[in-house]
């Protein structure tokens, strides 16, 4: 529409100038013909939109939102409409407490209250798109800003109800799928409602309380001392058994040998024993059976 009001401003002052009075009045024919040239042109483009890939326009004449919806690609229109494009595309809301991180500059992180009355940090991430068939409805009953009226505030009330159901602890550790299955399915159902579909929801972060944190590491120390006393306790029970199979293999060892030893036979190591030493090039005490079988030394030096 641009185009067409470039013309009429130089139709009207083609006309101020036909006067032939005026100076300039010979202009005046050339610039009615441009004046209708832009017209033209005006109009014309004005009954073409191009709407790019994965969006959708809905147009609206008065103020009154028609039905259907402009595809992508060139689409003839009535000049006089509005058209609004709406992204078709899967999108992303995230509200984190990491500075210029979310859609928010600043922390816009869920703080939410747990059923132990702790207060829960949570960042999160919604991925989610227009239906495009519900484009019309949307812009009829919610407006272009879709993000601000149903995206944020549906998001950050479901999860605070939801979270009071749960403890601090079983948020951040067992209950954590659990709580994003739970708050998926609420969710999912109100941007559905209102043409809207929930492709994802990401828990990226929960964050608990010092004191709570402590706690949970304490516990976790606590679990770790007790995991080492076991293996060492363990381990004093097989080092206990060990000796315990070695004392009792030394003794029945001992008796097999007081069973089965005789003198003869003790006599005979002896003499066995007293050859090796006195073969034995290295210095030697040499033992002798005397009377009443006390040993008698001899020593060579």
């Amino acid at each position: 529409m641009f185009l067409v009001v470039i013309g009429v401003i130089i139709l009207i002052v083609a006309f101020a100038i036909n006067t032939p009075s005026l100076q300039f009045s010979r202009f005046s024919r050339p610039l009615k013909f441009v004046g209708l040239i832009f017209i033209i042109l005006g109009f014309a483009s004005s009954t073409v939109k191009q709407i790019d890939a994965g969006r959708v326009g809905v147009q609206s004449l008065f103020g009154k939102v028609q039905e259907g919806t402009l595809t992508s690609g060139l689409n003839f229109i009535n000049p006089l409409v509005d058209v609004t494009e709406f992204d078709t595309r899967t999108q992303n809301y995230t509200m984190s407490g990491v500075h210029d991180e979310g859609k928010q500059a600043g922390d816009d992180a869920i703080r939410v209250l747990s059923s132990d009355g702790l207060e829960v940090v949570i960042d999160l991430t919604v991925l989610y798109r227009v239906q495009p068939d519900q484009a019309p409805t949307i812009l009829r009953k919610i407006g272009a800003n879709y993000e601000d009226v149903i995206v944020r505030p549906i998001t950050r009330t479901r999860i605070r109800d939801i979270a009071a159901y749960y403890e601090a602890v079983a948020l951040y550790s067992t209950k954590r799928d659990e709580f994003q299955g739970k708050i998926f399915k609420a969710i999912e159902a109100d941007f559905k409602a209102r043409g809207l579909v929930l492709e994802q929801l990401l828990v990226r972060n929960i964050n608990l309380p010092e004191s709570v944190k402590k706690t949970i590491e304490s516990k976790i120390n606590a679990e770790q001392e007790a995991q080492k006393m076991q293996f060492v306790l363990q381990k004093e029970k097989q080092e206990a058994e060990r000796k315990r199979v070695e004392a009792q293999g030394i003794s029945d060892y001992q008796k097999i040998i007081t069973t089965t030893l005789t003198d003869k036979q003790l006599q005979y190591e002896m003499i066995k024993a007293q050859k090796e030493i006195a073969t034995s090039p290295n210095s030697k005490v040499i033992i002798m059976g005397g009377k009443g079988n006390t040993p008698i030394m001899i020593n060579d030096k």
